[in-house]
């Protein structure tokens, strides 16, 4: 007995303290590193700048938004966003930041594959996340109601959430293509010295750690969906 918990939610504990740990790690370090000035003294803005010119896109704008960390490069209109804290901010935390969303202008501009799978998912994501979870639970719900059309409706959420897993995954690489290439290209501009790399690697890698933690949590909630579906058959 588990008090009336359902025991498959005891496999999503490891993975909600692990996400949990990564935002946390990530407050912390973005936190300390944007305290700590670079020595030449480059805005983030400027890096994102020189980054795009020394890479053939110049014609790559770079807007400022509000908010803090809401930095993004949007491949379905060619822009780049920074947050103002990092637009502005000659940090080694602005600078990575800035260099790594860079990264992903760069590699829009070489087609990289799994950029490119990423964009092509993301309309039927946005879709299948939204109603994955719903048709899972109906579908249950009937099911154990003895209803033969339970098992053909959570059969339809179960391939809908695989998708969203599907996307999670594809995620990673992604992200940590844009790192290693912000890293680069920190290092071939002398923009960062040895130290300031260092620095820069643990904000990227920080960050990173999210993404492993959203791939996590959303494979074992697949796992749980089917175990309670086995459970019930």
């Amino acid at each position: 007995m588990f008090y009336g918990l359902d025991p498959t939610f005891i496999i999503l504990i490891p993975a909600i303290i692990f996400t949990v740990y990564a935002q946390n790690k990530v407050k912390s370090t973005y936190a300390t590193y944007s305290r700590v000035p670079t020595k030449r003294n480059i805005t983030g803005g400027q890096v994102a700048r020189m980054i795009l010119d020394n890479n053939g896109m110049a014609h790559v704008p770079i807007e400022v938004v509000q908010g803090t960390l809401t930095d993004n490069y949007d491949p379905t209109k060619d822009v780049m966003h920074l947050s103002e804290g990092t637009y502005n901010s000659s940090s080694v935390a602005s600078v990575a930041v800035a260099a790594h969303e860079s990264g992903h202008a760069m590699q829009d501009g070489t087609n990289y594959s799994f950029l490119k799978l990423r964009i092509a998912m993301v309309p039927a994501v946005n879709v299948v996340s939204a109603f994955s979870m719903p048709l899972i639970v109906i579908g249950l719900a009937l099911a154990f109601a003895g209803q033969g059309t339970g098992s053909m409706i959570f059969n339809i959420g179960v391939i809908m959430f695989a998708v969203v897993v599907l996307f999670h995954t594809i995620t990673l690489p992604v992200e940590f293509d844009a790192s290693k290439r912000a890293l680069q290209q920190l290092v071939a501009l002398n923009i960062v010295d040895g130290n300031e790399v260092r620095g820069a690697e643990k904000v990227l890698s920080a960050a990173a750690l999210t993404y492993v933690g959203a791939l996590a949590v959303s494979l074992v909630m697949l796992i749980r969906v089917l175990l309670l579906r086995g459970n019930n058959n």
